[in-house]
């Protein structure tokens, strides 16, 4: 039996004590991530011609900064243990090429802390959850955990509206049989429809963004004309994180539904390996990539099949499924104002389509020759 994880998020409503301690334990991971990362940029700085002696340099632990910061002691010393794992974390993915150097955290960018079991400090119970430091904290548990799966820690985090979350991870173990592949779709990426399949079904993603653009810049407008960290301007502040929530929210449900409709009824999904960041730069198509949430699309359908044995197929992004005919294979150029394929052999159908249709036949040969 193989072990796996799976994590499951749900809504926290702490007490004003208890958001208070949150608070304080997001500034004491921040503080102490950043203190550690000063202390590795000047070593690298000072050292970074001499690898071997960098590699032996030994780097600080939260417990180096207890004495002096005697307030780091009232929070969660996983937490900050946490911390420290995520920054050694950064600094291998740097120094094997795969990320750049790790940056400062800032108080702006996502809040958010891990914590671990141990010794039965976090346990769910009927409509709580235990916490370290923060004991029974309120919990909207809308979806049941498994008995037999094992909790091995959580994440909490607040959203720019407030809003508190748990994200708890755990482990359970699973026998993963690969599934007899029969049933196979390809689908061809769309800026404004999310896909096209090869059946010649429409995602028809709804653009939860566009949808609320005009409103979202209305209480944008407002917020600029505000005094920054007056009372009103955080007021409005949250307003506008609000809006952007409720379009996240909408997006990520439509994602998990249309990806769970697609995982029941296919064995294996075609798709291309598309470079996203590129896209999302170009300046005509920026917003639509980003509303349509293509990768987090692909993240939810990848996990989704892995659990049921079913296979996702990456295909090269430089394979011509575009100018390619879906019948008789001959290649004619498609500029993006020409939205239907029309070739010599009679075929006549809709660009993405036909796309569609030549992912899905690239993927079985692919399948064929694993």
């Amino acid at each position: 039996m193989a072990k796996q994880n799976k994590a499951y998020k749900f809504r926290l409503y702490p007490t004003e004590e208890q958001s208070l301690i949150i608070r304080k334990t997001f500034g004491c991971v921040r503080f102490v991530y950043n203190k550690m990362l000063a202390e590795r940029k000047e070593t690298y700085e000072n050292l970074k011609d001499d690898k071997e002696a960098l590699k032996s340099v030994k780097h600080p632990t939260p417990a180096k900064y207890k004495k002096e910061y005697e307030w780091l002691k009232e929070v969660d010393s996983l937490a900050l243990a946490n911390a420290q794992l995520n920054l050694d974390k950064a600094y291998k993915a740097f120094f094997k090429g795969n990320a750049k150097f790790p940056k400062f955290k800032q108080k702006r960018h996502k809040q958010s802390y891990t914590t671990n079991v141990v010794n039965g400090n976090i346990e769910l119970l009927d409509g709580h959850i235990k916490l370290p430091k923060l004991k029974n904290v309120k919990i909207k548990q809308h979806r049941a955990i498994p008995s037999e799966y094992i909790i091995k820690s959580c994440t909490l985090s607040m959203t720019a509206s407030g809003k508190y979350y748990v994200s708890i991870l755990t482990e359970y173990e699973k026998e993963i049989e690969a599934k007899d592949i029969q049933n196979v779709v390809g689908l061809d990426f769309t800026m404004h429809g999310l896909f096209v399949d090869s059946e010649g079904e429409k995602a028809n993603y709804p653009k939860f963004y566009r949808q609320m653009l005009e409103k979202l810049a209305k209480e944008q407008r407002k917020l600029s004309r505000k005094k920054k960290g007056s009372s009103k301007w955080n007021k409005q502040r949250i307003r506008v994180a609000k809006i952007q929530e409720k379009v996240a929210n909408q997006r990520k449900n439509f994602l998990h539904h249309k990806s769970k409709e697609l995982v029941t009824t296919y064995d294996a999904v075609i798709i291309e390996n598309l470079d996203m960041k590129g896209m999302s730069q170009s300046l005509k198509f920026g917003k639509s990539v980003a509303d349509n949430g293509w990768g987090m699309f692909i993240s939810f359908l990848q996990y989704k099949l892995k659990e049921q044995g079913k296979q996702l197929i990456k295909i090269d992004k430089w394979f011509p499924s575009t100018k390619t005919c879906s019948n008789c294979g001959n290649t004619r150029p498609m500029p993006m104002n020409i939205r239907t394929y029309a070739c010599s052999c009679g075929l006549n159908l809709d660009r993405d389509v036909n796309s569609a249709l030549n992912i899905k036949k690239q993927g079985i040969l692919l399948l064929a020759s694993v």
